[in-house]
């Protein structure tokens, strides 16, 4: 938004001066859309991830820790995103569009239907990103109803459906090959397929996708689930100021 209106103000101070060329004020500004959408742009595309990797510090893998779960207290967390900065699932599309951030045609459908929906107000959660084999499950596939029981037992609590776009948005220097499942109840498409959301990096740049959610679908035991850390909830400053407003 702030970028819009500076080509606006670029446009009114220059249409005040009406001595100068028309055809001068049409190339400033149109010089100013492209610089911003650029820029804007310059976020999910596999050079600019390369880049956000090399100048950025370095990511730590979600596949940074490999032993079996006895409770999630003892899992350290891995990530700590930002929800509800987006007014509707709208703006948070538009946002993954303007950042190049590429959504898989099931994802997309997903974050079109009534059932997305995003976080009223900000507040900071913590991730961890677990396999189903850290979660006690010996066979090399596994379906996704005993991986969400075994995480719940475990303390793990389920994402919201935000979480998905958001994770991408604020995950550019992803390791190339990085498969996250995103451990959130289901989502139907427009023809009642259940889907859920995983966040890649396949090497040709980033990519928000959806795949099957049902509870009988199979995934491999290596693949790596992201939940959120039991009672982690950090407030903003904002909703610290609002909840001091509150009596107890």
């Amino acid at each position: 938004m702030g970028q819009e209106v500076d080509c606006l103000t670029l446009r009114h101070r220059l249409g005040r001066a009406h001595h100068r060329p028309r055809l001068v004020l049409a190339m400033l500004c149109a010089a100013c859309t492209l610089h911003f959408a650029s820029e804007a742009r310059a976020q999910c595309s596999a050079k600019d991830v390369l880049h956000n990797r090399m100048s950025l510090k370095e990511a730590v893998s979600a596949d940074a820790n490999r032993h079996l779960i006895k409770s999630a207290t003892d899992v350290p967390a891995w990530k700590r995103i930002t929800l509800g900065t987006f007014k509707d699932s709208l703006a948070l599309r538009n946002a993954l569009d303007a950042a190049g951030c590429r959504v898989g045609e099931l994802a997309g459908q997903i974050l079109a239907r009534p059932a997305f929906v995003v976080t009223p107000k900000k507040a900071e959660v913590e991730l961890v990103a677990v396999s189903a084999v850290e979660l006690g499950f010996a066979t090399n596939t596994v379906s996704l109803a005993p991986v969400y029981a075994r995480a719940r037992q475990l303390g793990f609590e389920v994402a919201a459906a935000e979480l998905g776009p958001q994770l991408r948005l604020q995950y550019f220097d992803q390791p190339m090959g990085e498969f996250l499942i995103i451990g959130m109840k289901p989502i139907k498409t427009w023809s009642g397929e259940p889907v859920i959301l995983s966040v890649v990096n396949g090497g040709a740049g980033l990519i928000l996708i959806g795949q099957d959610g049902g509870p009988d679908a199979e995934v491999s035991a290596n693949s790596r689930f992201v939940f959120v850390r039991p009672n982690q909830i950090v407030l903003t400053d904002e909703l610290r100021r609002e909840l001091a407003l509150v009596p107890p």
